[in-house]
């Protein structure tokens, strides 16, 4: 019987631990467990003497090993210059990414620094305010950079994403129509941005509680780069402030947690106030980004909750509904 191909597969964590320990000189009592499979698997590392590490193995053709590389390049920049962030290991070679022979073809896999402390959903305005300022630290240092990745245009952002959309959002339905209504708002306020006031260079791109970790003493680290590329500084602050639309529902603490983000930020480094303008705007357009993503991947990890169900409500309370509060101000035609 012929042996069926795979599109994605589960590595095993017994057989990468006695990998780990091969490639990085760990020791025989090096433990692995898989901690979340995703568009990437990663898998928690730990030594027998309890220091602890996080290996990510990309699925296959997510990431290039250029663009890898790149991940890299700016982990070590940030991680030289005292940024806390979860940065890469190197193995006894003194080589940072590995190849990795998986049943559905050679995976790449990069071991970091293990980010100490815990997430919250919910933390105190003084921590959005430290927030702030690690944001601001890190766009000062990577403001005008550029990545060998991709370029955040508004074309990525708003257009590409119905390539996988329309797979699962029937057109002429009204949630169809919406976003195609919104779209075209979107991008014709994305046209008129006045560029020499936005800032550009390399963007995270994904910084939210999901994303970093706090410790009891108050330091945040913030970890997972891998949407990091180059456009406006400005889409992590949006995405950041759509963030907290969506976790904190008391709008009086929500916007004591925004201001103080804010402050946080603007200790380190002045936002000007189109990009302030271009906040909503951005915020949700990447609404649209990471539902193209969702429909995008599919097949290794979306398809455990996407649907034309979950699609359809997620537009109607969530995009819709930022779109409507903090873009228009008012419902937007479908015509």
């Amino acid at each position: 019987m012929s042996i069926f191909p795979v599109t994605s597969s589960i590595v095993s964590a017994n057989h990468l631990a006695v990998y780990v320990q091969d490639v990085y000189g760990h020791d025989a009592g090096t433990t692995c467990t898989l901690l979340k499979t995703g568009i990437n698997h990663t898998y928690l590392i730990k030594k027998d003497g309890g220091q602890k590490f996080v290996f990510r193995l990309y699925s296959l053709n997510w990431r290039s090993r250029v663009e890898i590389e790149e991940e890299i390049r700016l982990l070590n920049l940030l991680r030289d210059n005292q940024i806390p962030v979860s940065y890469p290991i190197a193995d006894t070679d003194g080589l940072f990414i590995q190849q990795i022979q998986a049943p559905e073809g050679i995976r790449f896999g990069v071991l970091f620094s293990f980010a100490e402390g815990d997430k919250h959903l919910n933390f105190s305005a003084d921590l959005h305010y430290k927030v702030g300022q690690t944001m601001a630290r890190i766009h000062r240092l990577t403001q005008d950079l550029e990545l060998q990745r991709i370029t955040y245009t508004p074309k990525v952002i708003l257009q590409d994403p119905f390539i996988y959309l329309n797979r699962f959002l029937p057109a002429g339905s009204a949630e169809s129509d919406w976003m195609l209504s919104a779209q075209k708002y979107l991008l014709n306020e994305m046209a008129n941005v006045d560029l020499s006031q936005v800032r550009k260079g390399v963007v995270h791109l994904d910084i939210w509680f999901d994303n970093f970790v706090i410790t009891p003493e108050g330091q945040v680290t913030i970890f997972d780069f891998d949407f990091c590329g180059n456009g406006w500084l400005c889409y992590d602050i949006a995405y950041y402030i759509l963030q907290l639309h969506s976790t904190e529902k008391d709008v009086a603490e929500r916007d004591l947690k925004i201001k103080s983000f804010f402050s946080g930020y603007e200790f380190i480094a002045p936002i000007s106030a189109e990009e302030k303008r271009l906040l909503p705007v951005l915020g949700v357009s990447l609404y649209f980004f990471y539902l193209g993503i969702q429909a995008k991947r599919f097949d290794n990890w979306a398809n455990v909750f996407f649907n034309e169900t979950y699609l359809k409500r997620f537009i109607n309370l969530l995009v819709k509904k930022y779109f409507e509060e903090n873009v228009t101000g008012e419902l937007l035609s479908a015509d």
